[in-house]
């Protein structure tokens, strides 16, 4: 069986652990180059992580004839760029959550790559988590009954980190990440709820900056419908005074609850007064699971993966839904 090999652009923190590994250690594939605009630092990676070869300049790794896919692993403001530069190479990508920008960067993404004929995946790895299925698995086979209504909740205390105007993370400046906290957390939840309850039609919402300490918003309210009839409601505020993190999904025969981020037991309430909690922890190497559905689709079975440029797009889409009244305000 063929050996996928791949090329990282933007080997950064992310990848360390979560993802980077996983191209080694799935069957089927290995790691051949990395890049980085700073040569030292990706030289660097490449030694720790026994990679053969690496590059300060994306286009480069692109046309390397050894590298077989992509996978872009740098802030959003190039997902676009480096999307359109593998496609007109013939690499299948795959690209960092949240996709890109904004939903008119997704659409172009998804042209220039069907253009080529070749396959986008986003990294909104949930999909393929144990953890995450197996709360697919109780709600598709009708154990909540008919669901109803679903409610986000996630908040945290402000971090020092984002105290220094001058040196700010690049996850809270707009031009860069397309917005703050909540597009780089949120985004995960939205995304699993897509995949789970199917997409979202109509979102309302709100957004603002309470401490002013960045560019970006740091709380937000919605509520959402999805195309079959469920309701949503969400808050995300990084102002708080410690961490929450709970999705409460509700049916007519009972509720399950469970966090995003965490290996927080699931717990499921019926209507009968049964309860029950589960827990399955994540793997090391969280994205993993995910990257084999990849790789299995990039060998030919078809539909393996789950998280495509349609999706990924869908979920960029509701973000620009609720950010648009915040963005509009601080042009």
């Amino acid at each position: 069986m063929k050996i996928i090999k791949w090329g990282i652009i933007g080997c950064g923190n992310v990848t360390e652990v979560k993802s980077g590994p996983a191209f080694q250690k799935a069957q089927n594939s290995t790691l051949v180059a990395v890049m980085r605009r700073d040569a030292a630092l990706a030289e660097d990676y490449a030694k720790r992580h026994n990679v053969p070869k690496w590059y300060s300049n994306a286009e480069d790794l692109i046309n390397d004839p050894e590298v077989d896919a992509v996978y872009i692993a740098t802030p959003p403001s190039s997902h676009k760029e480096y999307t359109l530069l593998a496609a007109k190479a013939g690499k299948p990508v795959y690209v960092e959550k949240p996709m890109a920008l904004t939903f008119e960067e997704c659409n172009e993404m998804i042209a220039a790559c069907k253009e080529h004929n070749v396959p986008l995946f986003v990294a909104y790895y949930r999909r393929a988590l144990p953890r995450f299925l197996k709360i697919k698995e109780i709600i598709d086979k009708g154990k909540l009954g008919n669901i109803r209504h679903v409610n986000c909740v996630l908040y945290h205390s402000f971090e020092a980190r984002y105290d220094d105007e001058i040196n700010l993370p690049w996850t809270v400046l707009p031009h860069i990440s397309g917005g703050g906290i909540f597009v780089d957390l949120a985004c995960h939840t939205l995304d699993f709820l897509d995949f789970a309850l199917g997409p979202i039609k109509s979102v309302r919402g709100h957004a603002s900056s309470q401490l002013m300490a960045y560019p970006a918003e740091d709380s937000v309210s919605m509520s959402f419908l999805f195309e079959n009839g469920i309701h949503g409601s969400g808050i995300w505020n990084f102002t708080s005074f410690e961490r929450y993190d709970n999705t409460e999904i509700v049916g007519d025969k009972g509720k399950i609850s469970f966090s995003t981020f965490g290996n927080d037991p699931i717990h499921i309430q019926y209507a009968n007064g049964e309860k029950e909690s589960i827990t399955i922890e994540n793997p090391l190497h969280i994205q993993q699971p995910f990257i084999e559905t990849v790789i299995a689709e990039l060998l030919g079975k078809e539909n393996a993966s789950a998280s495509k440029g349609i999706s990924g797009a869908r979920t960029t889409w509701v973000i620009d839904e609720v950010l648009k009244g915040f963005r509009g305000l601080n042009k």
